[in-house]
Formats: C-alpha cells, structure tokens, sequence
C-alpha cells in the first residue's frame, strides 16, 4: 500500500505507540511534543519513560517540540492529545494552513467540557469536514506497543476515508473494522470512561465480580441511552467501541479511569488522587459534561450521576452505591 508522510500530534503513551506502529509500517513519522523540555529527554533515552517505559522509540522516528517542524510535508495528522487539548490544537493547525487533502485521525478520548459537544464536532468546525476520521476501541497503548492482538475502529463520514484509514493503521497484531458512525464509535469511547470511574470505585471499596458485572450492563444502557439520543445508531454500542471498551477500560489494570476510581473508593478525595498522577484521566471532565448534557436532554443516568457527586459535590461511594441499589424497582429493558 501507498506510504505516507505522518505527523503525530502528542506523545503521551498513545500517540508513542501509534507512531512506532505507523512506523513499522514504513511510513515517515513524525512525533509532537509539546513541551520542550521532554521532547529533548524522547530524542536522548529513545524511550517515553512517563508514559510508556521499556518501549523503544526507533531512531529515525523525528520527534519536535516546534509543532512545523512537525508538521511538515504531513499528508496525514493523528491528533493523540488530550480531550481538553483538541480546540487549542485544532486552532493551530488553522495557522498553519494545511494543504487540502490532508487526513486527519482523532485518537483522544472524551467530550468538550465547556461546549459538551465531541472531539470531532471540535476539529470539523475549525477545519472543516474534509477527511477525517476517528479511531476507537479497547486498545491499551501498554499492550499495544509490545503488539499484543487488539481490535478497534474507524469511523467516518466519508467510507474511502474511513477504508484508506483502515489500512493505514491495519497489521497482523492491529485489526481495523470500519464504520460510518462516527457519533457512536466517539462517544463509545468517551462515555465508557465514567462507568470504569465507577468500576474503580466498586473494587476500592471491595465490591466483587457482581457488582461490576451490574455496573457493566447498566453503564452500557446508560451510553447507548445518551447515544441515540444524540443521533448515533443504537448497534454501534454492541461492538468494539461500546461494549469492547468498555470490557477493557473497567477491568484492566492499565486503565487510568478504573486505578481513580479504586484510589477514591478507598478514601482519597479527587484532588488528592489527581495531585499523584502526570497522566490525564478523561473520565473526571466527561462525567461531568455527560451529567449535565443527561440533564439538559431529560435523560436518565443514574451511574454517570452518582460518580460526578462523588468526584465534585463530595458524596460519599458507599453512599452513591445505596442510592443505586435501592432505586425505585423497574423492569430491565428501562
């Protein structure tokens, strides 16, 4: 297949991962730090010792903290930041004046806190609908940069996009579906980090496998309530970027979501958790923003509204699980 000249835009553990992937694929990568400091540390060790240690970052992978060196000649962006990053850097690129043609790859997961709406809702009013893709699903960058087998989606609009996507990322270890859900592939990946919050919470409170399973199958309702109503089709939560990743992010160890959730289970508060840790954990600002939209559009979640009164109004975990628990009865299908 055709190569290409490619710019990843955030070199957290994902966007390092992608990048040696697309570059084992014989594609000509380049890595965007922004922080100055850091990329110097990237280019001497060759490692991402924060994000992702004991994963080599081969030589001629070029990595810049000067987003146009970066930038150069790319016939494909991967935008890798995180969710609170994607208007600033959406923004830059409309400086730089991309050529037209460009495909554009959004991997963040989470939703716009101030305007609630999607990551890709972001890039496309900045810069316009164009080829743009989004790629989701259960895919742990610790697992996938030691090329443990994973499988997750593109989405699009545009079918060529989302196919000539599909094999841009696609390798014997990597399996690529495709879908034309954009709406639901992107909130599937955003939305199922409040449920892993609450997954974490169960097992820092010493909860077992039941209560996670219940909080698996009701968070799936939850998401796909949110989902339709918001205009993605109802199927796409059965597959790898609803109830895939959701699987993943609830039970793994690698999951940011689910070690918060767990460190506030057992007794910390928000701020003292997120005072330990460099990494971003998407989940806190999408409950957040996933509440306050289930309320403007008379939608009920009660999951994703016991864990944002446990992150921001000071609620008490086992609280919040009483309060689930003894909910008027219903029947299941509600």
């Amino acid at each position: 297949m055709a190569k290409y000249k490619i710019c990843v835009l955030g070199a957290g553990g994902w966007g390092t991962t992608l990048a040696i992937l697309l570059h084992k694929k014989g594609n000509k990568v380049s890595l965007w730090e922004k922080f100055s400091d850091y990329a110097k540390v990237l280019n001497e060790k060759r490692e991402n010792p924060k994000f992702l240690p004991g994963i080599k970052i081969p030589q001629d992978i070029s990595i810049h903290s000067d987003i146009r060196l970066s930038l150069d000649g790319a016939e494909v962006i991967v935008i890798a930041v995180p969710s609170f990053a994607v208007e600033e850097i959406s923004q830059r690129l409309v400086q730089e004046k991309l050529e037209k043609g460009i495909f554009l790859v959004s991997v963040s997961k989470g939703l716009n806190l101030d305007s609630k709406k999607r990551l890709s809702e972001i890039i496309q009013e900045k810069l316009g609908k164009g080829n743009l893709a989004v790629l989701s699903g259960p895919s742990h960058a610790e697992e996938v940069s030691r090329e443990i087998p994973t499988s997750v989606v593109a989405a699009s609009q545009s079918l060529e996009c989302a196919e000539i996507v599909q094999r841009l990322f696609m390798t014997e270890k990597f399996r690529v579906y495709t879908s034309s859900d954009m709406t639901g592939v992107e909130l599937g990946g955003a939305l199922k980090n409040i449920v892993a919050l609450a997954a974490g919470i169960s097992d820092g409170l010493g909860f077992g496998d039941n209560t996670k399973a219940a909080l698996l199958t009701r968070g799936i309702v939850e998401i796909r309530k949110l989902g339709v109503a918001l205009g993605a089709a109802s199927a796409t939560f059965n597959g790898l970027s609803g109830i895939g990743d959701l699987i993943a992010t609830c039970i793994s160890p690698y999951s940011r979501n689910r070690r918060l959730g767990e460190e506030i289970g057992q007794g910390k508060t928000l701020k003292q958790v997120l005072a330990g840790t460099e990494m971003v954990v998407e989940g806190v600002n999408t409950s957040r923003a996933a509440y306050e939209l289930s309320r403007k559009l008379g939608i009920e979640m009660p999951i994703t509204a016991e864990v944002q009164a446990v992150l921001f109004e000071g609620k008490s975990p086992r609280q919040a699980v009483k309060d689930l628990m003894t909910r008027r009865a219903k029947p299941e299908k509600e």
